[in-house]
């Protein structure tokens, strides 16, 4: 039998195949016996093990169950799925889904918990042309845009607000149609019961008192926190005394932006003018 050689090292997926495959071997099961008690075909645990396929997380909980192995491919999996974001964002996000109120400052894009999916799957696309990630990848950030704002109708849902600078508005992504529905989904969000949407314009100037994107969380026992990201990683503050001259700061922002009425009549004017 040929059986092709697999380098653990090589990826995060492959790393996964070469562990399926050991722990297959090691119990003396064919790959359609595997495939059996985990309810899928040999064609697909040997694109799995060879690194052709990419596992999915039922895939992973299903191998998880016929090998007895607790957690570990969930887990494995879930760490392939963040491997393309930023150090420290998927932390990040398991707070945003529980806090009880969401404070955020965008520049240049429209925020995840605010995008279309055509406007997320746009910037995903992009990084994969430029090598950054993988198409799979790109899916999962995608995907991973739709659960996040699944938080915002959930039973309990956050009380979300939303300075987005005018950068956000006018930088065109993804042509005329893509802007114009973004555009659309921004005013349908700031129509939401729960949600505030303000615009700080290009003429506040130095008024303007952060230079980049920042969130602040405050969690359901009022526990403050804060993330912000460099090029390399992101940082989640969770001392609540380092994030109050951030909430204050924000505050500021605030009062110095265009109130909720005059940002959708923003928003509504340069949908006027896509085609």
């Amino acid at each position: 039998m040929n059986i092709k050689e697999l380098n653990p090292e090589s990826s995060p997926q492959a790393a996964f195949g070469a562990r399926l495959r050991s722990l297959r071997v090691t119990r003396g099961w064919r790959q359609d016996e595997l495939g059996e008690r985990m309810g899928y075909s040999s064609t697909h645990v040997s694109g799995v093990e060879t690194g052709r396929k990419v596992p999915t997380l039922p895939f992973a909980r299903s191998a998880d169950r016929a090998l007895g192995t607790g957690d570990v491919f969930e887990r494995e999996w879930r760490e392939m799925r963040n491997g393309s974001l930023l150090e420290g964002f998927p932390e990040f996000v398991v707070y945003e889904g529980r806090a009880a109120e969401i404070r955020l400052y965008e520049v240049g894009v429209v925020p995840g918990l605010l995008q279309t999916p055509e406007y997320a799957t746009v910037l995903a696309e992009s990084d994969v042309r430029r090598g950054a990630i993988t198409p799979e990848q790109a899916a999962e950030r995608v995907a991973l845009v739709a659960d996040r704002q699944s938080s915002l109708v959930r039973r309990l849902a956050p009380l979300v607000f939303v300075v987005l600078d005018e950068s956000c508005l006018v930088r065109p992504i993804g042509g005329s149609a893509v802007m114009d529905a973004q555009l659309a989904r921004l005013i349908e969000f700031a129509e939401l019961p729960n949600t505030v949407l303000q615009v700080a314009p290009f003429d506040m100037g130095e008024r303007r008192p952060f230079n980049l994107p920042v969130t602040v969380l405050t969690q359901p026992d009022r526990a403050l926190m804060s993330y912000a990201e460099s090029a390399q990683r992101g940082y989640l503050e969770r001392e609540s005394a380092a994030v109050v001259p951030i909430l204050t700061a924000y505050h500021q922002l605030q009062a110095e932006a265009l109130s909720q009425a005059a940002s959708v009549a923003m928003i509504s004017t340069l949908r006027k003018g896509t085609p």
